[in-house]
């Protein structure tokens, strides 16, 4: 994995997590804008996903295999999960739900960060 893209996946994630939440505490629910920076994340998300597995292929290789693929196929679900339900519950319900899926984020990149360093 790629250290510098993860570290700004994870800030970028929590960053976007704080938004949403401030957002409900606040009482409005999810806005284009949020779904927006939900997406910048998923982009560099699917970024890390492209780069794993060119690294892979090139015999760099995560210390469990099989759980870091699970976790980087999962990576990929987490924020539009979050987005539909964000943008389905129209109360401030919605942004918790889109808050939680970017808390999510940078938990399973320090997981697999800690899979691909063999710790």
């Amino acid at each position: 994995m790629v250290g510098w893209l993860a570290g700004t996946l994870m800030v970028l994630a929590l960053g976007m997590a704080v938004w949403c939440l401030v957002s409900a505490a606040r009482d409005k629910p999810v806005q284009a804008v949020h779904l927006i920076g939900m997406a910048v994340v998923e982009a560099g998300l699917l970024a890390q996903v492209v780069t794993a597995f060119v690294q892979m292929a090139r015999g760099e290789e995560p210390a469990e295999k099989a759980t870091f693929i699970g976790y980087l196929l999962g990576s990929l679900v987490v924020l539009p999960v979050g987005a539909f339900l964000g943008a389905g519950e129209r109360s401030k319900w919605g942004s918790v739900a889109a808050g939680i899926a970017c808390l999510t984020v940078p938990v399973v990149i320090l997981r697999m960060q800690d899979l691909w360093n063999g710790i």
